[in-house]
């Protein structure tokens, strides 16, 4: 059972990333308030739902969150300065943008940079823990993978429709094959070697 929230009769608004551990494509964050009311039977931790099941939660969180809203960190950035604090960098974006100011963050893990003003609280495996939480890891992934769909069509190659820029075997052939894009992240150890720029 997911916990409506962390610290009674305070606004929480839930964080979470999604792409931290892709070869390829930006980084996205999403923050959500979620009312104490919301309650949906198939809500959970995104990696838990099907493509189709976070597909249909995504409308719903969006209408009836009491404010959420999703941020991106760009490949060229993680490049300058490293994906975890790119990761913090885009969870950072998304509470900026709410358009209610929560009094309090959950975020999913074990690392933050503290938000100006807002008390934050780190929880390992929260989005499988938390309603907020969750229904941010739903919002990021479904956002971030939105963004890797549209990637793919200019390079149908790497197959990111389908492996979304993570590292699968698929996605590691095109790469020793064609070389790698401006989409990469040429900080990350793609190949044994690093290859040419296409």
């Amino acid at each position: 059972m997911l916990k409506n929230f962390w610290n009674k009769g305070v606004l929480e608004a839930g964080c979470d990333e999604a792409g931290r551990g892709c070869l390829a494509g930006p980084v996205f964050a999403a923050a959500v308030i979620l009312p104490l009311t919301f309650k949906h039977p198939l809500l959970n931790d995104s990696k838990q739902l099907t493509d189709k099941q976070r597909k249909l939660l995504r409308p719903i969180i969006e209408s009836e969150a009491i404010a959420w809203s999703v941020a991106e960190v760009s490949v060229e950035e993680i490049d300058t300065i490293n994906i975890l604090q790119a990761a913090l960098e885009a969870m950072h974006r998304a509470v900026h943008q709410l358009s209610t100011t929560p009094e309090h963050l959950l975020i999913d893990g074990n690392k933050f940079r503290p938000f100006p003003e807002i008390a934050h609280t780190c929880i390992v495996g929260g989005d499988a823990k938390m309603k907020n939480i969750a229904a941010a890891s739903i919002l990021a992934k479904t956002y971030r993978d939105d963004r890797m769909d549209e990637l793919h069509q200019d390079f149908p190659q790497y197959e990111w429709i389908r492996n979304k820029g993570y590292g699968t075997a698929d996605h590691r052939a095109a790469i020793q094959q064609h070389g790698i894009t401006i989409h990469h992240r040429k900080s990350f150890r793609l190949l044994p070697d690093q290859l040419r720029l296409f």
